[in-house]
């Protein structure tokens, strides 16, 4: 039996897979454990009505278990670890937290107009901090297998990557090489090739919030 999921469409392309690094963590758990899914995209601009009626929220992913529909990719990546213990993506409770600010820095060096406002620094700070933990524990967050920590991580990396790149022609350093070298393990593989958005959608999706 297929698992049901809800994820985001892209902007403007309502047939194809959007820009949501959420959705993508669902997607790529599902895809590193190997479970077979069905995905349903949803234009988050114009929600079908079956989808309000069973997630009134209306965020996306929610995924279908026991006949519920579940938000939250926290929750549904350890409904997925609970379910589907083979192979295991748990992470060490003490490296649950490696790289969690490196997201709320990059929407908010996105969002800056002033150069000299140190949100740059706070991003390359948090940059950094995941430099060394990954030269002390790498290739990924908790050494040679893939965790949930860097399922989370890679979406963001992406949206990082794509969305600095078009609208502040700005990259990771060099220097952070470890970095580097992880954003291209996690990109490079299968599952993330077969989840992610293309990079116009990542980009259409942080338009309007660059340019309200």
């Amino acid at each position: 039996m297929a698992v049901e999921i809800c994820v985001k469409a892209a902007v403007g392309a309502p047939n194809v897979l959007g820009d949501c690094p959420f959705s993508q963590r669902a997607l790529l758990t599902l895809e590193e454990k190997k479970v077979p899914y069905k995905m349903h995209l949803i234009n988050v601009s114009d929600k079908p009505k079956w989808f309000l009626e069973v997630n009134p929220e209306g965020k996306v992913p929610v995924i279908k278990f026991d006949e519920k529909w579940i938000p939250d990719s926290d929750v549904i990546v350890g409904l997925l670890e609970e379910k589907y213990p083979n192979p295991s993506l748990s992470s060490p409770p003490e490296f649950a937290s490696v790289g969690s600010k490196i997201f709320p820095s990059f929407v908010s060096f996105r969002k800056s107009k002033d150069a000299s406002d140190g949100t740059e620094q706070a991003l390359l700070d948090e940059l950094k901090a995941l430099e060394e933990h990954l030269k002390a524990h790498g290739p990924y967050v908790n050494g040679a297998n893939i965790c949930s920590v860097d399922l989370s991580l890679a979406p963001k990396l992406y949206h990082l990557e794509v969305a600095l790149g078009h609208f502040k022609k700005w990259s990771v350093p060099e220097s952070l090489s470890h970095v580097r070298k992880y954003m291209k393990l996690l990109f490079e593989r299968e599952s993330f090739q077969k989840t992610k958005a293309a990079k116009e959608y990542v980009i259409a999706g942080w338009a309007p919030k660059v340019n309200p």
